[in-house]
Formats: C-alpha cells, structure tokens, sequence
C-alpha cells in the first residue's frame, strides 16, 4: 500500500532492492526522497489508480487557498480539468458554492422565457427585447463564471486567481445589463413598443389620455442624467468595482470582503436610481387602468431585491455560520453558500420587478405622459444595448488579462514549487 501525505511520499514492500528511501526531518517537516529506477514505474501505477484525489486540512494546503473558519475539505491546486469536474460531485468546501449558483441558471432561464408569453409581447427578436436579453446575458454570464470560479480554481494558484479576476468581471457586467433593462423599462418616462418595423416612443402621442398624471410628473433634472448620464456612470462605476475587487486579490487582503461588498454597493445605487425615481414620483400611469395594477407589484419586488442582497452582505462580511463554529460548516452551510443564494433571490426578484413593468408597458397602447414637457425617448438598437455590453466586456476583459499577467508573476513561481514537490496525484 502507498500513503502519500502533504509533503511526503511513504513505499512500503515495492521494490525494495530498486528503490532507496531517505528520509530527512527538519524543523519539524518530514521531507522523503525517494530514488531507484522504478520511480517511474511507482508514478505511473499512481496515475493508473483511477481514485479520487483526497481532500485536506486547512494546514495541508497553500495559505493563498485558505478561507477563514474553514478548516478540512480542501483541494490541493494542482487538479486536472476533469478531477476538477469531478469534484462537482464530491464533498469539498466548494461543492455548495458550485451547485448554489450553477442550478439557479436554469432557475432564472425558465422564468425568463415567460416575458415573451406575456399578453401584447412583440416577437423575442425584436428590439423592444433587446434590453432583456442583454440582462439575461448579463445574469447568465454571472452565474456560470461564479459557479465554474468555484469549481475550476483548485487546477493552480495562477488559475485560482483567473476565475475570480472573470467572477468580478461578470459581476460588473451584470450591473450594467440590469441598468439597459432598467433604463427602458423602469426609466421615468420609459416607454417602447414595437409599432409595426418601426420602434415608436409611447412620448410621440399628441394628446394625453384621460386620468394621465399631471404634467409635473417630470423633473428636468433628472431628465438630464437618465438621458445623458445614466448609462456611461454605469459603465464607470462598473469598471471601477472590476479594478478594486482584482485589486483585493493581490492587495488589502485583511480586508477583502468588507472592500468587495461595499464596491458593489456604488453601481447596486447607480443602477436603482430609476426605481427610486419611480419610487417617490406618481405613477406614469392612469389609476384605472390595467397598467397601473401591473406595475403596483414594483415597489414589492424591489424591496425584497433590496432585502435579499443585505442579507446576502452580511453573510459575506460576518462569516456566519462557521465563525461560530470552526469546522462544523466546512462542506454544508457556511456563509459563503447563503451569500450565493441569497443573491440569486435578489436577482430573481428584480427578474420579476423587470417583468412587471414590461407587462405594464405592454398592456398599455399609449403611454400616459405629457408630450408638451418631455423630450422623445429613443428606442433601444443594437448599438445602444448589445454595442454598450460588447465595450464594457472589451474593457473587462483587458483589466482581467492585465491582472491575470500580474497574477501569473506572483503566484507562477508558487505553482512550479508546488507542482515539484508534491505528487500530481495522491491516493489514500
């Protein structure tokens, strides 16, 4: 039988004419070097043995793959893609955090579909969709890189570094798919509907319905930065939460959660300040009309998105449940698995907010603002969503490429080191 433990490789009754162990103890590490010509036959059987890698203490693996109150369930990094793959199914500390964020990606999809149901809705081509589907991109993009971070980071030190580096990015992303969607749908004189090839602004009607709110429903100030701000600060700020959170990874590490969960404070602000809008102005819609019902639930999926992501906040800072129990939450129900899932019910909260304002939208065939004192809303085009996103991703992609050069400068060395001293394979 071969044991092969954290830094040491132990033969015993294979070969012993051909194969010379020498064992030498310092400081209290057990460091055994093993000679003969049947190494090579010895490494090969390893690789041959077909079982799983085994998982480790906290002290058996690298301080840069430790996680605080986390002690055992660990992978060593050096995994192939497919033990990596494997370890989906295995109980490591990841697994949870792989499962809560890769099976809401079917979650959110099957809820998603039903907009295109909805009564009134134009074909899902069409550009009035357009804004939806870049959310969808934008949330499936988070989901899928945080899931698959946390599945793949165990293949090196370098590599660890890459997923989150891309974890953040689609983050940032996200924000500002949210923003396109809420800027069509939810802005305060939102209003697109497809009119035969042609998208018409609900702001070209000439008269205005009876029961439309008063002309004071607009403020000309914030007119201005939904028009011309609104989305390049999404696009700022979202580049700014992608630098500082990389920035976590190789700098203030003490403090890398509490910095990280603040950050993502700034564009969850940004991106709302339609909803707030909408919040405190009149409805854009007659009372009695059937639009006005649809977009009442608003407010309530708001503030349930607004209360999942502080829940999910503080599980992300505290650490609880495992600060109180070192240990005891090592596979099973330690903070960062809430956190995952409490941020999925923030999303699919705000999936439902989107949903009810699009359906408001649809219902109405006019939409009841004043014409006299707001300027023309322009309808969505490829070159305002899918062109917004397809820049702000060219910008994330070059931070994280940078980032992951740096990365690879610091941690290469560690992963080479690493990969000479300890077996690629280990069998219990």
């Amino acid at each position: 039988m071969i044991v092969i433990t954290n830094y040491a490789v132990i033969s015993n009754k294979v070969n012993s004419q051909a194969i010379k162990t020498e064992v030498l103890c310092k400081e209290g590490q057990i460091q055994i070097a093993v000679f003969g010509c049947h190494l090579q036959n010895v490494a090969i059987m390893l690789l041959n043995c077909g079982q799983p890698l085994p998982l480790l203490r906290h002290t058996d693996v690298p301080p840069r793959v430790t996680e605080n109150f986390i002690l055992t369930g660990y992978r060593f990094p050096n995994y192939s893609l497919r033990d990596c793959l494997l370890s989906a199914f295995r109980p490591t500390n990841e697994t949870g955090n792989f499962w809560t964020h890769f099976l809401p990606v079917f979650i959110f999809s099957y809820y998603f579909v039903e907009v295109f149901g909805l009564e009134g809705a134009p074909h899902s081509d069409t550009p009035f969709f357009y804004p939806m589907w870049n959310y969808f991109i934008g949330v499936f993009c988070l989901l899928m890189a945080s899931s698959m971070a946390h599945l793949l980071n165990s293949m090196s030190l370098v590599v660890r570094e890459v997923c989150f580096f891309v974890d953040y990015g689609t983050i940032s992303a996200y924000t500002v798919g949210s923003s396109l969607a809420y800027y069509y749908y939810i802005h305060p004189r939102a209003g697109i509907v497809e009119t035969g090839e042609h998208n018409t602004s609900y702001m070209d009607l000439k008269h205005e319905p009876p029961g439309a709110p008063p002309s004071s429903y607009a403020i000309p100030e914030f007119s201005v930065f939904f028009e011309t701000f609104y989305i390049p600060c999404a696009c700022v700020v979202a580049i700014i939460c992608v630098l500082s959170c990389c920035n976590t990874r190789q700098k203030w590490r003490q403090h890398r959660y509490i910095i990280r969960t603040l950050v993502f404070l700034l564009p969850f602000l940004i991106s709302s300040t339609p909803v707030f809008y909408r919040l405190l102005a009149r409805s854009p819609y007659a009372t009695a009309s059937s639009s006005f019902a649809a977009s009442t639930t608003m407010s309530n999926f708001f503030f349930r998105h607004c209360l999942w992501l502080l829940v999910s906040a503080v599980f992300n800072i505290s650490k609880l449940p495992e600060r109180l129990a070192p240990g005891r939450f090592d596979i099973w129900g330690h903070s960062h698995q809430w956190f995952h899932c409490c941020t999925f019910l923030s999303i699919l909260d705000e999936l439902h907010m989107i949903k009810a304002e699009v359906r408001a939208m649809l219902l109405s065939p006019t939409l009841l603002l004043p014409p006299a004192t707001l300027s023309r809303l322009p309808g969505p085009t490829i070159a305002s969503t899918y062109g917004v996103m397809l820049l702000l991703q060219t910008t994330i992609v070059t931070i994280i490429l940078w980032f992951s050069w740096r990365a690879n400068c610091i941690y290469g060395p560690q992963r080479d080191q690493l990969a000479k001293e300890r077996p690629k394979k280990h069998l219990n």
